[in-house]
């Protein structure tokens, strides 16, 4: 299976049962994120040298004003795309292959999570996956470790707290906060 399928197959919403082609096609690459990550965390890379690396990770024209610090893990790599002027701290984990949009000017704090997956409730079928994309708009703020459920839309201007637990979309220019997170303010 090609990238561009799986990105297609993705975004259809349909499950991916546990043995199929689509979860053995998420298993290569995630053997593939692992070795370019391996190469991120590993050692320190130039920043030119960094962008490249994350340019064969996610297999996307990478903006060149891009910049991140490592460490930084996924899962799978291939389903992450990223706007002008996005900065990603370091720790933060992505499980994107449900999509990862992140808009232009967003900003992700340290060790912030990022997930695009749910198992089956049916223990008989506990392996079978369902995806959702997440949404970050642009000039958004994800303080460090906040977690950002599958399905999340954060609207454009908005600031997600340090810590928060994102289970629903947030308005554009609003702060929310906590466990799980409520709009505390607007900006």
């Amino acid at each position: 299976m090609t990238v561009e399928e799986f990105r297609n197959y993705m975004e259809s919403g349909k499950p991916v049962v546990a043995g199929s082609d689509v979860h053995q096609a998420m298993h290569l690459f995630s053997q593939q994120a692992m070795r370019i990550t391996a190469k991120i965390n590993g050692v320190y890379n130039e920043p030119e040298k960094l962008h490249q690396l994350l340019s064969e990770l996610w297999e996307i024209d990478l903006p060149k004003n891009f910049g991140m610090f490592p460490p930084f893990n996924t899962d799978c790599g291939k389903n992450t795309f990223i706007g002008e002027n996005v900065f990603i701290n370091s720790g933060c984990k992505f499980q994107d292959q449900g999509g990862i949009y992140i808009g232009d000017g967003a900003l992700i704090g340290h060790n912030v999570t990022l997930c695009t997956i749910n198992h089956n409730s049916d223990p008989e079928h506990r392996g079978d996956m369902v995806f959702k994309p997440i949404h970050i708009e642009e000039n958004v703020w994800i303080g460090a470790g906040a977690i950002i459920l599958p399905g999340v839309r954060i609207g454009a201007g908005a600031i997600v707290a340090a810590g928060a637990v994102v289970t629903k979309n947030v308005v554009p220019r609003t702060v929310v906060a906590g466990v799980p997170a409520r709009k505390i303010k607007e900006v």
